[in-house]
């Protein structure tokens, strides 16, 4: 890839381990190119993006090598899957030129090239796509995003059988053709990285439907307690903002797997440094998180991270994992180390 300029914590990359980047490799098989490439600007892309069920897009410099390989295994993944896909605004394989079009880069936080992101219904999806860069994986991966996110329950005892180490998202229609499965639906596209979707209908459903329609939370573990959601299902921001509460937890986990994710967000990182074992310590963070800083949720990622496994980001601010619990901000710029952690009370 092509770096545009430094994105993220200096400390973060420096410390992955060998061999834990994502694959790169390319494939130089074609067939004759047939589709064009819908290109984006600041007069199409809110109407091209929004009107499109699933749409990827590639943030490209002409001035990239890595880029000009990109073209035409792009291209040919799209032709193979505009023939699985017809209808215009199912799937849509669109790109923008990043050095004419700086304001979109900038809006979506490009800081490398290629740049390959999803988007369904106009919302860009928090992972982009990272996996192998051939005309076969390309195709397979938007076969997976096309695919049904919700597994339909036809027996209510299933659910004693679910995975209880997920967060389950169960909903119970009297119809799957209405517009409160629909608005489910969107959301379970957007968060099935985060939830297990599930739904029952009909007279399977009916049992839990005594006063309508309705979604109810599990939370991981045996012991908490489901949580029902009281708003209105035909209201897409509503709905999407309670499951996405349930699904995403105020305070993640940061491994090197997720950490350039994280960093995409753009959001700087107040950070918890703790013992794998030592899960008092991450307790009393989240609690005091939730009670004191639930404002600055969407302006600052709240994190935890193995202090064993990020002794090189420590060294950076003169700690090794003797000195955890260690909480400290990383701005991407400057690490600030708060005082003692039994202050945070």
């Amino acid at each position: 890839m092509c770096l545009l300029f430094p994105a993220g914590p200096t400390w973060f990359s420096a410390s992955i381990p060998i061999g834990s980047h994502r694959r790169t490799s390319v494939t130089w098989v074609f067939t004759p190119v047939t589709t064009e490439i819908t290109s984006l600007d600041t007069e199409n892309i809110d109407d091209i993006l929004n009107n499109a069920d699933v749409a990827l897009v590639n943030f490209y410099a002409d001035w990239c090598r890595f880029s000009q390989m990109l073209h035409p295994i792009f291209e040919e993944a799209s032709n193979v899957i505009k023939e699985e896909y017809p209808n215009e605004n199912q799937v849509v394989f669109a790109r923008v030129d990043c050095d004419q079009h700086s304001d979109i880069a900038q809006r979506y936080r490009i800081s490398k090239y290629p740049t390959l992101k999803l988007f369904r219904n106009g919302m860009m999806m928090k992972r982009e796509y990272r996996g192998q860069r051939s005309v076969k994986a390309l195709a397979d991966y938007i076969r997976q995003q096309k695919s049904d996110p919700i597994q339909e329950l036809h027996d209510l005892a299933e659910i004693t059988t679910l995975d209880r180490s997920k967060r389950n998202i169960i909903g119970y229609f009297e119809q799957k053709d209405s517009e409160n499965y629909r608005v489910f639906e969107r959301v379970a596209n957007i968060l099935h990285d985060d939830c297990a979707f599930l739904a029952a209908f009909g007279a399977v459903s009916k049992p839990e439907r005594y006063s309508g329609d309705n979604i109810i939370y599990k939370p991981p573990g045996h012991s908490a307690p489901d949580m029902v959601y009281l708003g209105s299902m035909t209201n897409f921001d509503g709905t999407y903002n309670w499951i996405q509460d349930k699904c995403v937890p105020l305070v993640r986990e940061i491994t090197f797997e997720n950490g350039e994710e994280l960093t995409e967000e753009g959001l700087p990182f107040l950070i918890l440094f703790h013992m794998k074992e030592d899960t008092e310590s991450l307790e009393i963070f989240q609690n005091e998180v939730a009670r004191q800083l639930i404002s600055e949720k969407g302006t600052i990622n709240f994190l935890h991270a193995d202090c064993d496994k990020f002794r090189h980001p420590l060294l950076h601010i003169q700690k090794t994992p003797a000195d955890c619990p260690v909480i400290a901000i990383d701005s991407f710029r400057h690490m600030y180390v708060f005082g003692d952690f039994r202050d945070v009370l």
